[in-house]
């Protein structure tokens, strides 16, 4: 499995996480699709939802949400207006720290992904509007590192990247 890291900077409206890369996993879970929502319950990734992502730059300050590509294809920008494009495809995963912007901006018919959140939190949804950044910056700042990886279950790759940065 191969991982891509990229560090978002401030967009503005759209903050960002200040020390976590956005991790991107290629073909995470290529050929276990069917069992995506199972995996990363049981490596404590839960309050899942299966869906598409919003067609509008937002993001959670109150914990990181890792999305699973489990049909279909997208190119989804994170990190805001002047952030990065990426293509995703059945069986990609993407770990987004709090505070880290998505949006898709162009996807197949039928694209679907699993969304979940370590130990189930509840996420906010914040959308850059004038107000909600102050204290959005001070959630994102407090919000733990997962327990595990939400792919593997292990540390690795995720805490070690995240630890890392």
């Amino acid at each position: 499995m191969k991982t891509d890291t990229f560090f978002l900077q401030d967009g503005g409206s759209i903050p960002n996480h200040p020390a976590l890369p956005l991790v991107i996993y290629k073909e995470a879970l290529k050929g276990r699709l069917e069992q995506a929502e199972q995996i990363v319950k049981q490596n404590q990734w839960t309050n899942s939802w299966a869906g598409g992502v919003f067609q509008q730059h937002h993001y959670h300050s109150n914990t990181h949400e890792v999305l699973v590509v489990i049909k279909g294809s997208a190119t989804i920008q994170f990190g805001g207006e002047e952030g990065v494009s990426i293509s995703v495809q059945e069986g990609d995963a993407a770990v987004i720290p709090a505070g880290t912007g998505h949006k898709n901006i162009d996807s197949s018919s039928d694209f679907t992904v699993i969304g979940a959140y370590p130990d189930g939190r509840q996420y906010d949804l914040k959308t850059g509007k004038p107000g909600e950044r102050t204290e959005a910056i001070e959630r994102i700042k407090r919000v733990p590192l997962p327990d595990r990886d939400p792919i593997t279950g292990k540390r690795e790759p995720l805490l070690d990247i995240w630890q890392k940065a």
